[in-house]
């Protein structure tokens, strides 16, 4: 209204008017949040505290793959939360989704990156690049138990995703691939997997094509069944592993856009993928806050509660502006998806997450390295926010790079 009613006076320069009409055509980003935004929000969080919460600790313990938990959120409907409802999705926007991973992270972490990864890099990807085609065979059973993964990184390509060494060559009707991909998450468990191959190594990122591959495929080998970081750290109950392709046939039909188009694809995922962690690292720090907050409020220490030491009470306030902090930087990422902004709330909201959960673990003393109090996997699961989707120093780098591309810089 403000921007209309300027761009009416006579006294504006042609230069401003051009101005104010870009900041008119931009999108604008407000916290407050959409009844419909909040319902999800709410459904979620209910979930998490009657179901996931309750069972986190033993799962982590016993490295279980939570089976039950993740019915419970395709019951939901929250395992194709923006695919099209035509697909059995909710069709719901970014930040509906990134608020429902906040929450169920919140809950549980390993159930929370599965959510993340299964929508944000699978169910995403085929809802909005697949063929009609595609989508029969690849999203409707994904919205109602299937899960799908997303292999990028190879055990000598991360980052460097116009490195990728998987081949792809084309014999008539079919293509066959060739490859290893490195931390496939919940691949033993996944039913599909959304494959990037180059047709010429020589071509670089103009040769890679993404491809959707059934895991049951003839030539498909899943390896070692283990957790997403080591024996000792993070997501437990989440799995990943290494999958080899060998001579996979696959139909022509399967091939995602055309040749070429798979490096913007991935590009694109990871974006949403960003996200996805954002709001991951900031449901694990709002519960590294939650624990400390309940037991500093039972803690008695020279008398009174820990919440009465200005000592205590001073980092109980440092991790309650980490936790909103990045919670903004997510939801801006949520409603206005950029590299920058993706990388710059992946970047806010896993160091974040870090030194909270480290607040949390010395609120607790001694009782914070104990694995029978919830600090320690805290701070496990926090630490792994920094490195799988892309390594913190690249995200600063993202941000670096496009900020002197807005001003001309480069």
């Amino acid at each position: 209204m403000v921007t209309s009613v300027l761009l009416q006076s006579s006294k504006l320069s042609s230069y401003s008017r051009q101005c104010l009409k870009a900041v008119s055509q931009r999108r604008t980003f407000t916290s407050q949040l959409t009844e419909q935004q909040q319902a999800v929000q709410e459904l979620a969080r209910n979930f998490a505290q009657e179901h996931l919460k309750p069972n986190a600790a033993k799962y982590d313990k016993e490295g279980r793959f939570p089976f039950d938990s993740i019915k419970g959120l395709t019951d939901l409907g929250l395992m194709g939360a923006c695919v099209d409802e035509s697909y059995n999705g909710m069709g719901l926007d970014y930040l509906s989704l990134a608020l429902a991973v906040e929450e169920v992270s919140r809950g549980c972490a390993s159930t929370g990156m599965i959510l993340s990864i299964h929508n944000f890099l699978y169910a995403n990807l085929v809802n909005e690049k697949g063929s009609p085609e595609q989508k029969e065979v690849f999203l409707k059973n994904f919205t109602k138990g299937s899960l799908g993964c997303f292999a990028l990184s190879e055990p000598g390509a991360g980052t460097d995703v116009a490195g990728i060494r998987t081949t792809a060559r084309l014999e008539g009707d079919h293509w066959v691939l060739n490859g290893k991909k490195s931390w496939v998450t919940t691949a033993i468990e996944g039913s599909a997997i959304v494959v990037f191959a180059t047709v010429d190594p020589e071509l670089k990122h103009k040769g890679i094509a993404c491809f959707l591959v059934p895991i049951e495929t003839e030539g498909v080998f899943r390896g070692k069944k283990e957790p997403i970081m080591s024996v000792s750290m993070s997501l437990r109950a989440a799995t990943a592993c290494n999958v080899t392709l060998e001579e996979v046939r696959i139909p022509r039909h399967y091939m995602v856009g055309d040749v070429g188009d798979g490096f913007l694809i991935a590009m694109g995922q990871l974006d949403q993928g960003r996200i996805g962690i954002a709001a991951h690292a900031v449901g694990i720090a709002q519960s590294a806050l939650d624990t400390a907050i309940n037991y500093a409020k039972e803690r008695v220490a020279f008398g009174k509660s820990l919440t009465r030491l200005a000592s205590v009470k001073d980092r109980l306030t440092d991790m309650c502006i980490l936790v909103e902090t990045a919670r903004l930087a997510t939801y801006r990422a949520a409603t206005d998806v950029t590299v920058k902004n993706s990388a710059m709330a992946k970047y806010i909201a896993g160091r974040n997450a870090v030194a909270v959960a480290d607040h949390c673990v010395q609120i607790l003393g001694g009782r914070g390295l104990s694995v029978d109090y919830d600090a320690e996997r805290h701070y496990r699961d926090a630490r792994g926010t920094q490195i799988y989707g892309g390594v913190t120093d690249i995200q600063k780098r993202l941000v670096g790079h496009y900020l002197l591309k807005e001003h001309d810089a480069l």
